[in-house]
């Protein structure tokens, strides 16, 4: 504004002077005036460039205000959040070490109840060698029986007639009809009566043995005047052979079992002849007495 000012006042001076100077003077004075002016108009450039500079600064300078407040907002959300992680975290940490503390209280009723299962573990691992022990040495009485039995009766004996087997914790012998008794009847032979002594030497021999006589018989139908039927076939033949080993063999009768199965438990089917003498048999079982038996249990013997 100064500058167009002055140029202002130049303009009317020189208008006021152009009637008193020559003209060399006015041209002199025209040209400084241009002069003047050029030297005004570029200084007014320069001022609007400097002027758009300043803009262009200020301009920048409120971008980089926004950029910095948008900076700042957002760090503050970001330490909002981490406050509260940091109280969420607490929170978490006061929790653990109230479980921590539950859990000792858990470990200790947890010790005490393993101690509590290892000790009846114990107690069953210990019953399970009581009864192990117990097998091996009912298995090696029996196989000893067995072989006895095998030995003594194997001489003046058909296999077919005799059959000697080890079932579980017995030992027993099958004994065919034909060779034990007349036939329909249960009136014993003068072999049952060899047979019989022979089995009597062995048992003699284990007192601690009881002896089971059971009797079969096949399916068909039998009554007459002195039997009813199979079931009291079966009774009477096995009663004859305990009878035989009480009375002609010396066995302790105390020792002595007798019983009758009838037509039922059939080793073969009925259906043919080989069938039915196959299931006509008797059967000495010789087996531990039940105290005898508990005695192979008892908790005093056990292997260490």
């Amino acid at each position: 504004m100064k500058l167009l000012f002055n140029f202002i006042l130049i303009a009317s001076f020189g208008l006021m002077m152009t009637s008193c100077v020559s003209n060399k003077k006015y041209q002199e004075m025209q040209a400084s005036m241009q002069e003047e002016l050029d030297l005004a108009n570029e200084q007014l450039g320069k001022a609007g460039e400097e002027l758009n500079k300043y803009m262009n600064l200020l301009s920048a300078c409120e971008q980089e205000k926004a950029r910095l407040t948008t900076s700042v907002n957002l760090r503050e959300e970001q330490i909002q959040d981490l406050r509260e992680q940091v109280t969420d975290f607490r929170d978490q940490r006061d929790k653990q070490l109230s479980q921590v503390g539950d859990l000792t209280v858990l470990s200790q009723s947890a010790n005490e109840n393993i101690k509590e299962t290892l000790s009846q573990l114990e107690k069953k691992d210990k019953y399970i060698r009581l009864l192990q022990a117990a097998k091996s040495k009912a298995d090696s009485i029996n196989l000893a029986l067995a072989v006895n039995l095998k030995g003594v009766l194997a001489k003046g004996i058909e296999d077919e007639d005799v059959e000697i087997k080890v079932d579980k914790t017995v030992v027993f012998v099958n004994l065919s009809d034909k060779m034990l008794y007349q036939s329909g009847s249960y009136n014993l032979t003068a072999r049952a009566n060899e047979v019989l002594g022979k089995i009597a030497q062995i048992v003699k021999s284990r007192p601690e043995l009881e002896v089971m006589v059971e009797g079969y018989t096949d399916n068909v139908p039998i009554k007459n005047n002195c039997i009813i039927d199979n079931w009291d076939l079966s009774v009477k033949r096995a009663t004859s052979v305990v009878r035989a080993l009480q009375t002609m063999h010396n066995i302790d009768p105390n020792r002595l079992i007798a019983a009758g199965r009838g037509e039922y438990n059939a080793l073969a089917s009925n259906s043919t002849a080989e069938g039915r003498s196959t299931n006509r048999r008797t059967r000495i079982i010789i087996l531990p007495k039940l105290d005898q038996f508990y005695d192979l249990l008892n908790p005093n013997i056990v292997p260490e």
